[in-house]
């Protein structure tokens, strides 16, 4: 009998819970011994209506002074939050605004590592305003099921000497986050997503969906928290 989505989701949910001691970090740390900085990017920040969204350069400086006054050296943006940040750009319309993904918000240069064995699914820069900039999405196999990896907001360095089906060992180093002029014009973070089924494309995935379709892309892309296991994300 075939899986639907949402046996797939269910099915890899249980696979990453049941291996969590073969799942590794997707930096050189860990997060949960560090000051976390959860940010609220939806229509109750009322901060952000004082910032200037077009300009990359306020928006991080937002970014960084907020984490700087709350003593934190990572930032979390909310898996499943929606969002009004994505009026800045063309790109998203006037619908598109849940995010699935969680955005680790760290500084440019960091280094971003696979949390497992893999092979290279797709890489590309997705070089528009708003976009994810160099992008790299990873192929993993848990107990007999494929599943995906979505890095964003990278690096132009990050796709040097990549191939695709390229052997990914965990804990080797993929790439490092991207400052703000090469990273989509965003804040300094990756942009980490779980793929259920890639629905045949390469290079690009949808990081951001329409409201009206949440439960369905919900389906396809389950809480990446799974994998980062960050214990004081609210």
């Amino acid at each position: 009998m075939a899986f639907t989505k949402g046996d797939m989701m269910s099915s890899l949910e249980q696979i990453l819970k049941n291996n969590q001691s073969k799942i590794g970090s997707i930096v050189p740390f860990d997060m949960n011994k560090e000051k976390i900085s959860v940010f609220d990017f939806t229509e109750n920040n009322e901060e952000l209506e004082k910032i200037n969204m077009s300009s990359v350069e306020e928006f991080d400086r937002y970014v960084k002074e907020t984490m700087l006054l709350n003593n934190a050296t990572v930032g979390i943006g909310k898996y499943n939050e929606d969002r009004t940040i994505y009026k800045r750009s063309s790109l998203f319309g006037t619908e598109r605004t849940v995010h699935l993904a969680i955005d680790v918000i760290l500084p440019a240069g960091t280094k971003i590592i696979s949390p497992l064995d893999a092979i290279i699914h797709s890489f590309q820069n997705n070089d528009n305003f708003g976009d994810y900039g160099p992008t790299i999405i990873l192929q993993h196999e848990l107990d007999d099921m494929k599943f995906y990896t979505l890095y964003g907001h990278l690096s132009k360095e990050s796709l040097e000497s990549k191939s695709e089906s390229q052997e990914i060992r965990k804990g080797e180093v993929i790439g490092e986050i991207g400052n703000i002029h090469v990273n989509g014009n965003w804040f300094e973070h990756v942009h980490f997503q779980i793929i259920t089924d890639m629905l045949d494309k390469k290079d690009d995935f949808p990081g951001v969906v329409n409201i009206k379709e949440r439960d369905r892309w919900l389906k396809l892309c389950p809480d990446p928290n799974l994998i980062l296991r960050i214990t004081n994300i609210i």
